[in-house]
């Protein structure tokens, strides 16, 4: 290792060691700090919400007992009671109990059913009692089920009976609490357990809460309660239970009984607003204002783990709020029904850590899953409300709570590497003063690897490094030298293998197949070789006979370019050509035999150049034959196939010179060129016509 990069590593290691040591205590404390802090606020909104929601409940009841007791509603209670009593020996018309029925088949249960996904019947709903359906009759149908408003407002129905006078007298009363206070409805019960008032005169008005399909429903259970004890001081209050007035919306109640110490005539219950308790959990859904940021959120739980309030996410963002659930555990079918519904209580599932503990009476916080998160900071706590075994449950997503820990180590990560950054850069200026030759060295090598031989280093200095550098230049100069012969030796052995063979196999070839051959199914083939040139040559030298070869097989390959006919190789004394080999052509035969003839033209003007007597004798065949290259070590491209075979059987048909064809070529050419029979040879096939080409093309 040299100096510079020991340097180097010593600077660096010595920075980084003090500024590890410095921030691993600095982190330590901070987190540790930041962490409790993140604890400490959530726990102080959970306990600031749960003494909240338990002051509402505990107001609730205690409004629900005084107005219980009050002597209007003792009043009111009694009056409608006997009011009711006297309804029971009423009777409705046929057009009434029709018109009645009729509201609950075509209104009330087809709304219920769609809302719930349950099947109803709709006799189950219509009142048991005379009472109950004349009162129905009169203040329910004749409007929409879910038109609250229109039932508040309804003191008379001006049928005279003593009912409707009660009503028109303390119908003004219930109306204030439900509008004053804030009850979502109230319920006033005689001691049968008849529900003889309801302030908003819906589905539920004059019905029996100990028939079906109300016998055990938690109001039923409540009303037993109360009056069972026989105390005017008895306050009940119900879990969240799905309520078939209401269409099957999760309803809670709180019970009192109305009458004297020694005579309860009935039960007054009311409808606990949730409206109400949503604005304790929400803030008035201002949580980012309470410091719950953008994920927080403070909700309640029933024994059954599922929520008693609205959702956050699902308020703020209801398109997001079912693939978030989902991917952390909740049912597919569960979210998609709370996003229809537009409410969580007694829907979402809380089923986890924080929330078994707390109703197992404990408080506290964890890093835990839940159902917005699979990471979660949370606290906990179960809550001390009269009847009711809810917890309350804070939670924000751990990112988010931990984000001051998490920018304090960024900071303190950044902080530390600008550190470190700026030792490396003063570090490395220095170490470049020496290696910046040796670096212009090693990308020089590299582009000469990379086949860049013209590249040059700087050489001014008169060092090891300079000597290196010259050194190198010499070196990429001879390199260079050298390559050039290569290219132009592998250009020159380009040319003479195309000479050799067709580009085709030139390319399978150069790529290293062993065995390089190609079918061809349509191929004219000439076969042709020189007459009279043995006895020629005889008297002349090796060196003018090969310039007399030279001379005619350079006419040949002349006449084959012309014609459009690929030479395939030549012998001393004959020449093997084809037309179709190369470049696939439909007059192959024509042009093989106008190329034959163009050789005979070529020996006769060699003859009339050099005063000879030379002739030519060609065999014209065509059909399937096939090329290749022959050998590995003396490489030679030639054709074969009974395509070659014939062509030269027909050429030796006769001894006499001129351009012979087989029958093929004779069916193929037609009468396009004069041809006249010349005799017959002996295939595998049987004995085949030769005839001889006597003409030109017509």
């Amino acid at each position: 290792m040299s100096i510079q990069s020991k340097l180097l590593i010593m600077l660096l290691a010595v920075s980084l060691v003090s500024a590890i040591v410095v921030g691993v205590i600095g982190f330590i404390n901070g987190r540790d700090s930041l962490r409790a802090s993140a604890f400490h606020q959530l726990t102080t909104i959970r306990e600031l919400r749960g003494e909240e929601i338990q002051r509402e409940f505990s107001s609730l009841q205690l409004g629900v007992q005084l107005d219980s007791r009050n002597a209007s509603a003792v009043d009111a209670t009694t009056a409608l009671v006997d009011g009711f009593a006297q309804l029971q020996s009423s009777t409705l018309s046929a057009d009434d109990e029709s018109k009645l029925n009729d509201f609950y088949a075509e209104q009330f249960v087809p709304a219920l059913e769609k809302r719930s996904g349950n099947s109803y019947s709709p006799d189950a709903f219509v009142p048991a009692t005379p009472a109950g359906r004349y009162l129905q009759a009169h203040y329910t149908d004749g409007r929409a089920y879910d038109d609250y408003d229109a039932g508040l407002a309804l003191d008379d129905a001006g049928d005279g009976s003593a009912w409707s006078a009660a009503s028109a007298q303390y119908n003004p009363y219930f109306k204030g609490l439900v509008d004053d206070l804030g009850y979502e409805d109230v319920l006033v019960m005689n001691r049968e357990g008849d529900v003889v008032y309801s302030a908003y005169k819906s589905v539920d008005l004059g019905v029996s809460m100990k028939e079906e399909p109300y016998t055990n429903s938690a109001l039923t259970q409540a009303f037993d309660q109360v009056m069972r004890n026989g105390s005017l001081d008895e306050v009940v209050t119900t879990d969240f239970e799905r309520y078939l007035p209401s269409l099957n919306v999760p309803t809670a109640w709180v019970v009192s009984p109305v009458g004297s110490a020694t005579n309860i005539v009935g039960a007054m219950a009311v409808q606990i607003p949730i409206t109400q308790i949503n604005s304790v959990m929400t803030g008035n859904e201002k949580w980012s204002a309470q410091g719950l940021g953008t994920t927080g959120e403070v909700y309640l739980a029933g024994p059954d783990k599922t929520m008693r309030s609205v959702s956050r996410l699902l308020t703020e963002h209801p398109k997001r709020y079912a693939a978030t659930v989902v991917d952390n555990g909740t049912s597919p079918a569960v979210a998609k029904r709370i996003v229809a519904v537009k409410g969580t209580v007694e829907l979402q599932p809380v089923d986890f850590e924080g929330t078994r503990r707390a109703l197992q009476g404990k408080s506290g916080t964890a890093i835990t899953a839940d159902y917005t998160s699979s990471d979660s900071l949370v606290a906990y706590a179960p809550l001390q409300i009269d009847g009711l075994n809810w917890v309350i449950v804070a939670h924000m997503d751990a990112a988010e709570a931990f984000a001051p820990v998490d920018e304090f180590t960024r900071n303190l990560v950044i902080s530390t590497l600008a550190l470190l950054l700026i030792v490396s850069m003063l570090s490395l200026l220095l170490a470049q003063v020496f290696t910046r030759p040796v670096r212009r060295l090693v990308d020089a090598v590299r582009a000469v690897a990379a086949g860049d031989l013209t590249v040059r280093v700087p050489a001014v200095a008169h060092d090891e490094f300079g000597d290196l550098g010259r050194a190198f230049n010499d070196m990429s100069a001879s390199l260079r030298t050298k390559q050039d012969l290569i290219d132009e030796q592998r250009t020159e052995n380009e040319k003479l293998l195309l000479t050799l063979m067709p580009e085709s196999m030139a390319k399978r070839y150069r790529e290293g197949e062993e065995v390089i051959s190609e079918q061809h199914d349509d191929v004219a083939v000439v076969f042709a070789e020189l007459v009279g040139f043995d006895e020629y040559v005889a008297a002349l030298s090796s060196t003018e006979e090969m310039a007399a070869l030279n001379t005619l097989v350079r006419g040949f390959d002349e006449a084959a370019d012309r014609t459009g006919v690929e030479k395939v190789r030549t012998l001393r004394g004959g020449y093997l050509a084809s037309s179709g080999l190369i470049v696939p052509r439909v007059d192959n035969a024509r042009r093989a035999v106008e190329f034959a003839l163009e050789m005979r033209r070529v020996v006769e003007r060699f003859n009339a150049a050099h005063d000879t007597r030379l002739d030519l004798r060609a065999g014209v065949d065509m059909g399937p034959v096939t090329s290749g290259l022959v050998g590995r070590t003396s490489l030679a491209y030639d054709l074969w196939g009974d395509a070659v075979s014939l062509a030269y059987a027909v050429r030796g048909a006769t001894t006499e010179p001129g351009v012979y064809v087989s029958q093929a070529v004779r069916d193929r050419l037609a009468d396009s060129i004069e041809i006249v029979a010349a005799g017959a040879i002996d295939t595998t096939a049987g004995q085949q016509q030769v005839w001889r080409v006597t003409g030109t093309s017509r």
